[in-house]
């Protein structure tokens, strides 16, 4: 009986010693869980007003851009639910004597044609700004783009002098901001989100 105790004990101490040899490392890492915020109330923009004098066709005329966030219109939502509000741009050109060469209110289904699918869902009107007078045009940068991303379509808008507008696909980089002849008047707000 003892031989068989002391034979049992052997085999119970070289499992012991063989378990505690092969001992698995445990390759798990622990981290923070991430929880991701929930969906706050529509954001939406700041209203902004730029005006600037702009010297074009021989003559001085005064260029008023103003953004508002525009409760009227669909909201855009992204990936986690996070609602956005559009915008409506209303472009004024103005003679020295104050009265109105041109008036336009522009949303993003004005742009409809060129953005695509995927950016008439997901894009807001985010940009309009004056670019530069060229000849017998104005020129106006504009973009659709996703709230809060890098992701934009750079949109070129025209004005004749006969007071005809012309849209495209800005396809040129350009990195002239401040174009020649224009001098900006007051800008109440800088924009962001």
């Amino acid at each position: 009986m003892k031989r068989v105790t002391i034979a049992l004990s052997v085999v119970v101490a070289a499992l012991l010693l063989g378990s505690c040899g092969n001992k698995k490392k445990n390759e798990d890492i622990i981290t923070q869980r991430v929880v991701k915020a929930a969906p706050q109330g529509p954001i939406r923009m700041p209203e902004n007003l730029d005006q600037r004098d702009v010297s074009w066709i021989g003559k001085t005329y005064h260029v008023a851009i103003h953004r508002v966030p525009a409760d009227t219109l669909s909201l855009v939502k992204d990936d986690t639910g996070q609602q956005y509000v559009d915008n409506v741009f209303t472009l004024t050109v103005s003679r020295q004597d104050g009265s109105v060469f041109f008036t336009r209110k522009f949303v993003k289904t004005d742009f409809a044609r060129l953005v695509g699918d995927d950016f008439r869902r997901t894009g807001i009107l985010e940009g309009f700004v004056f670019d530069k007078a060229n000849g017998d045009w104005l020129e106006f940068g504009a973009s659709v783009g996703r709230p809060q991303t890098d992701e934009y379509i750079p949109l070129v808008v025209r004005l004749s002098r006969m007071g005809d507008i012309d849209m495209k696909v800005d396809t040129q980089l350009d990195t002239n901001s401040d174009a020649e002849g224009a001098q900006p008047i007051a800008d109440d707000e800088e924009d962001g989100v």
